[in-house]
Formats: structure tokens, sequence, C-alpha cells
């Protein structure tokens, strides 16, 4: 059942799509194109005034629609927000299923921000070309990381395309319980990705 609390722009509407937590993301892409390409800016420079700042209104309505749905977690966000009514709560607590995976994190993490500081004080050209080389076994530790984590969220992202397939057909109880899984699916989106940001912004910041 569809509870609502408060207004919400409905994203997946105003891009005439259906209300699911998946959708495929180059159809999404072609959508947002069609539906946007008259009254892109380009497009409407020799309107009258009003028509052209209604134009303008309605292209950044679809570009926000289209910001909002084409990434898995942002989409899965408005949708959960759309049918609970209200934005889903942010989880701190690391679930224990995911205990190991976040003291792997930390620990790479601040042996890294260790090296980093080390490298920073460096001066010697002959110690910069040792540095090189631990610098890029580190990196090297962190871009197996990275991929162990790109790969565990790929497989959330499979669990969220097996929920959306059984979605249409399900019934008001199903759908209650398929809500909390797809909860439980965003926190993991949420865990996931500030960790592959950290270890990207590290990676970076090694080979510079």
């Amino acid at each position: 059942m569809r509870r609502k609390f408060q207004r919400v722009t409905d994203y997946f509407l105003l891009l005439n799509e259906p209300r699911r937590p998946w959708l495929d993301s180059d159809r999404l892409k072609e959508k947002f194109l069609q539906l946007s390409a008259t009254v892109h800016p380009d497009r409407v420079h020799g309107l009258a005034d009003a028509e052209r700042a209604a134009a303008q209104d309605r292209y950044v309505e679809l570009n926000a629609a289209y910001t909002h749905l084409r990434e898995p977690r942002d989409r899965l966000r408005h949708f959960l927000q759309l049918e609970l009514g209200a934005l889903p709560k942010d989880i701190q607590r690391i679930p224990p299923s995911l205990t190991e995976l976040f003291m792997r994190v930390g620990q790479l993490c601040r042996e890294t921000d260790a090296l980093l500081s080390e490298k920073a004080r460096i001066t010697s050209p002959l110690l910069k070309v040792q540095f090189f080389e631990r610098s890029q076994e580190q990196s090297d530790q962190l871009t197996t990381l990275l991929r162990d984590l790109n790969s565990r969220r790929e497989s959330i992202v499979e669990e969220l395309k097996e929920i959306d397939a059984k979605w249409p057909a399900s019934s008001e109880a199903d759908r209650a319980h398929q809500l909390e899984q797809l909860q439980s699916v965003l926190h993991l989106f949420g865990f996931y990705d500030r960790w592959i940001a950290q270890l990207h912004d590290r990676i970076a910041r090694l080979s510079f």
C-alpha cells in the first residue's frame, strides 16, 4: 500500500517510465534525449520570452528526472521515497555481514594515509624513486580491494534486478516485504559507494 505524507516530484512520471526499482540505463537515456530534444536551450533561443522560459523550465525538470534515475542507488532512493512517503533513513551502523570488509577498507586506508603523509615530507630525488615503488605496491593493494568491492556491489545490483522482476505482479503483502528488502539494498549501496570513493581518492593521490 502506497503511503503519501508529502508532495514529492515523481521523476518516473516526468520521463514516462514505470515506477519500478530497476530501469535499463540505455533505454532511460534514450527516453531523456527524446523528451528533452525539443526544449533544449539550443533549440528554443529564437522563441518568445514566455515560450523560452517554459521550455527552460521543462528542460530543467527533465534533466533533474534523468539525474535522479540514471544511477541505481539514486533511483532506488527516489523510488523508496515515493513508495514510503518519506526519504529512507541513513544507516551508519555497519551490518555484521560487512564488518570484516569494513575493517579491511579502514586498515588499508590508514596505511595509505600514513604513506601519503610520508610522501609529503620527501625532498630527496633518490627517496622519491624509492617511494614510487612502495607507492605502486600500495596502489596495487588498493586496486585489488577496489575490484572486490565493485564485484560485491554488482551482486547488489543483481539482487535489485531480481526484486524488480517480481515487483509488478506482487501482492500488497509481498510488496511490504520487498520494500524492506529494497531499503536494505539501498543501505548496502551506501556503504559500498562510500568505500569505493575512498579507495579511488587514495589511488589518485598516490599517482601524483
